[in-house]
Parts: structure tokens; C-alpha cells; sequence
């Protein structure tokens, strides 16, 4: 049997609105070894989206590595939201977590008041911003002297010239995201005098055995997180964490708590979430006919830029 076809396409509706997400839809294949997810952002290119299906394939079909650990520490991650009721219910959603990452970057009052609700809620956490690549180099050096004990930055400013300037006047680490996984080609940028630590996730860097290589390559260290997917898909995210002999930072893989309906149940026990083996649970939750067609021809072009 193929093993396309053995798709499965599902709608996973959010707790919130997420990066403009209401619902998140995620397509799974199964192969010898397990599921694998292929969930690129609807609004992704089939060149951007190979990576992620080159992930999906290589969990199904490839044993998994080495682990060193059976339980990886995660951060609560908080939407850019203000509504108090919306922020208490999240930042409770993420029991027991050590370590908040923010999104910030699109209105400063409003972002330094997020943080200073978290502060509140949760005084003894660890606090690490995300701005997506937002900010010009002043307006980064600005809010991170404003913003108080930041753990790191993740992707403050787009370009590499931009990160090396501001890593000239913050003395805040710097994390490397868009970056990295954006780039034609993770292994010909120089990051060197730029970012302090690789961002790393399975999906858009093409599976465990590349992300592996673009660590190696890059001799940063690194932190894992999610790109809002299913079980299935964090759970690889999860065994990726748990691959790197080193990890000395509480991971953005507890991205579960966002999503109102999932495949299989990833729950936060403190402050971390065991690896397991998910096996979907797929009833009441696939999209209509024409979404399935859509993701089909998706998987199917995308595909041809994997051989």
C-alpha cells in the first residue's frame, strides 16, 4: 500500500486566535514506524511545505534515534492577547511549567503588558519573548531595556546584518529562528556573531536526522519548540528534544494546551510531558471532502519536489 494512502486529514479547532489560526488543520500518514504530520501553515508554498513533508515521511517509514531522556520539560506559550480572563486561562492551561515565551511585537504598551500579567500570575517563572522577526534594531534595543529579566529573544529582527548589530548593544541571548528555517539553505547562512542559541523544529527543518545536522553544522546549542501541531506531530517534535544528549532549556513543545480538540492527549505533569506513542484518534474530526482534495493535491505536488 502507498503510503499516501493512508491519509487522514483533520480540523483541529484553538482555544484562541493564534497568529490569526481559529482552526488548525493537520494531515497524518501512517507507516511502519508510526504517524508522521504534515501540518506546513495553509498560506506556504510547496517549496516552503517540503521540509515539513519530508518530516512526515521519516516519522512513518524511520526508527526513531537515540533518546536520553523520557520526559521533556516545556515553557507555556502566550498568544499576543490583553484580555486578563483570556491570559489567566492560558497561563493555567501550562501546570507546573518553569518558563513562559510571550509573543510580542506589534504594539509595545500592549506587549509589556502582557508580561507584567504573567509576572503577576506566575512570579518565580522564567520569562523569554518571540517577536517572529518583527522588530528594526532600535525598536528591539528599546523594548528589551524596557521589558526587564528576559531569559532570551527569540528572532527579534529579520536579517542576519540586523541580529549581529543588536547582539553588538543587548547583552539578552539571542535565539535563531525564521532565520534558520526560512533560509534556502540552513547550512550556507553564518550565524556567527549573530544568534546565541538555534531554534530548532522538526517539521519545517525537515525531520530529526536534518535538524541533527544543522545543529552539528551550526555548534550552537538549542532549544526545541512546536509549530502548533497536532499530538502527533509534537509528540515528534518531543522525541527530537529527547535526541540531543544536551538540553539545557525547557522546550516550546506544550503547544497542545492551545488547541480545543487534538488526536491524543500530550499532558503537562510538572512541568514536562512524556514521550509516547500516539495513535490518533481521528473520529469527528476530518474535514470535509474539498479540504481533503486540497491537502491530497498539496501532499501530492509536494512530493515531487522530494524526489
Amino acid at each position: 500500500m502507498d503510503l499516501f494512502d493512508t491519509l487522514r486529514v483533520v480540523a483541529l479547532p484553538t482555544t484562541t486566535n493564534f497568529r490569526g489560526i481559529t482552526v488548525r488543520e493537520v494531515a497524518l500518514i501512517q507507516g511502519e514506524y508510526g504517524w508522521g504530520e504534515f501540518s506546513p501553515f495553509l498560506e506556504y508554498d510547496d517549496i516552503e511545505s517540503a521540509p515539513w513533508l519530508a518530516c512526515a515521511i521519516e516519522a512513518a517509514t524511520h526508527p526513531k534515534p537515540q533518546l536520553y531522556r523520557t520526559h521533556v520539560a516545556v515553557n507555556g506559550t502566550i498568544p499576543a492577547l490583553n484580555n486578563p480572563a483570556d491570559l489567566e486561562r492560558i497561563i493555567d492551561s501550562f501546570p507546573e511549567v518553569k518558563t513562559f515565551k510571550v509573543k510580542v511585537g506589534t504594539n509595545v504598551s500592549e506587549d509589556l503588558y502582557r508580561l507584567d500579567v504573567v509576572r503577576t500570575l506566575r512570579p518565580w517563572a522564567a520569562i523569554r519573548i518571540d517577536v517572529n522577526g518583527l522588530w528594526s534594531v532600535d525598536e528591539a534595543e528599546m523594548f528589551i531595556n524596557s521589558a526587564g529579566d528576559i531569559e532570551y529573544v527569540e528572532q527579534p529582527c529579520a536579517t542576519i546584518e540586523e541580529l549581529s548589530e543588536l547582539k553588538k548593544r543587548v547583552d539578552v541571548k539571542i535565539v535563531g529562528d525564521e532565520i534558520l528555517r526560512k533560509a534556502k539553505d540552513p547550512f550556507a547562512i553564518d550565524l556567527a556573531g549573530a544568534v546565541d542559541y538555534l531554534m530548532l523544529k522538526v517539521q519545517p527543518l525537515g525531520g530529526i536526522k536534518r535538524a541533527h545536522k544543522i545543529a552539528e553544522h551550526h555548534n550552537l546549542p538549542v532549544v526545541v519548540s512546536s509549530a502548533l501541531e497536532s499530538a502527533v506531530g509534537i509528540n515528534y517534535g518531543l522525541t527530537l528534544a529527547a535526541s540531543f544528549e544536551e538540553m539545557n532549556f525547557d522546550c516550546g513543545l506544550g503547544t497542545g494546551s492551545l488547541l480545543a480538540k487534538n488526536v491524543g492527549e500530550l499532558p503537562i505533569v510538572d512541568g514536562k510531558i512524556a514521550i509516547s506513542e500516539v495513535i490518533p484518534n481521528l473520529d469527528g474530526l476530518d474535514v470535509s471532502a474539498d479540504r481533503f482534495e486540497w491537502w491530497k493535491n498539496r501532499i501530492m505536488r509536494t512530493a515531487e519536489l522530494l524526489q
